[in-house]
């Protein structure tokens, strides 16, 4: 193909995911004011012990990872710790179809037919529908994410590839993220989908950077991310309205949410996992605390940004002079 002909075929995959996704509106500027950072390092350096007490205070084993939407002044508590991804592993089959549908192998508008061997009842209601029915790639996404639908996933999985998904993340440098095998809630395979926070944080500040795949396909990603219907989590502490792109992810022993707040002047990535606890209810009194914590640290590195640019610099008339020191005649 020539590289005209290349040219124009990227084109027009890209209006394509542009037409699906102005469909829905996610809300999402993102834009990050830099004349914050230095009030933001500080800030988060305050809140990294915060945060490690909250961690210390909570049965089991916690991760967490919190930077600007560009990923840059990251703080974490086990950022690194490989760790099971739950629904949270949706995020990475997501980006492999779109990475897909801009390869041109399909298009969001192919039919992808329900096999019994996709269904999976641990989470969403497609599992109840009757084999040979067929849902478009951009529904299956929606609900894969919206919805956390497992059955929905397994079909994805199974139209890009499961190693496909695995050798994007490796190639996007992300080390922990990887899929062992398709979605069974019930069998233990649902423990070899494995993730860490720092590859979320990487994942989603790709995405909010409008970088991964391409613009049109972020945008796309940030629109399904913001429809999310389970927020208890990291949105139950925030105020209401304000837009976050998410997606949780629940084992019986592991609860999950990594996503992206947009906060005007200062949005921000936070992802936590929470796993080893005997009751659920600790993961999400952490996964809520850490939240409100995070969200007052970078309102409160706006302000200050804020009031900074407000004071005006002294001018020379302002300094007050010395006296000359030479004597008078």
């Amino acid at each position: 193909m020539t590289s005209m002909r290349l040219a124009s075929f990227a084109m027009l995959i890209a209006a394509a995911l542009v037409a699906a996704g102005s469909s829905v509106s996610s809300g999402l500027v993102l834009a990050v004011d830099d004349n914050a950072r230095p009030a933001l390092e500080a800030r988060l350096q305050a809140l990294a012990p915060q945060l490690r007490r909250l961690a210390n205070d909570t049965p089991g084993l916690v991760a967490i990872t919190v930077s600007d939407a560009q990923g840059q002044t990251p703080i974490d508590i086990n950022g690194d710790e490989n760790l099971p991804a739950a629904s949270v592993i949706k995020v990475a089959v997501m980006v492999e179809v779109m990475r897909q549908v801009w390869l041109g192998r399909f298009g969001l508008e192919r039919q992808v037919t329900l096999l019994p061997q996709d269904r999976d009842c641990g989470s969403g209601a497609l599992c109840d529908m009757d084999a040979g029915m067929r849902f478009s790639v951009l529904n299956l996404a929606r609900i894969m994410i919206a919805n956390s639908d497992n059955t929905a996933t397994n079909m994805l999985i199974r139209l890009v590839g499961r190693q496909n998904i695995n050798e994007t993340m490796a190639g996007l440098g992300l080390s922990q993220t990887r899929l062992g095998d398709s979605i069974h809630a019930s069998e233990s395979s649902i423990r070899t989908l494995r993730t860490s926070t720092n590859d979320m944080m990487r994942l989603l500040s790709m995405i909010a950077q409008r970088r991964l795949v391409n613009e049109a396909a972020s945008d796309l990603m940030l629109s399904i991310l913001a429809e999310q219907r389970h927020n208890e989590l990291l949105p139950k502490p925030l105020p209401k309205g304000l837009v976050v792109a998410h997606k949780t992810g629940t084992l019986h022993d592991t609860l999950n949410d990594v996503g992206i707040v947009d906060l005007e002047g200062s949005p921000y990535i936070i992802c936590v996992i929470t796993t080893h606890l005997e009751d659920l209810d600790d993961g999400a009194r952490f996964i809520r605390r850490a939240s409100r914590a995070t969200y007052q640290a970078f309102v409160a590195a706006e302000a200050e940004s804020a009031a900074a640019q407000a004071s005006p610099s002294p001018s020379s008339e302002d300094v007050p002079q010395e006296p000359d020191p030479s004597p008078s005649p």
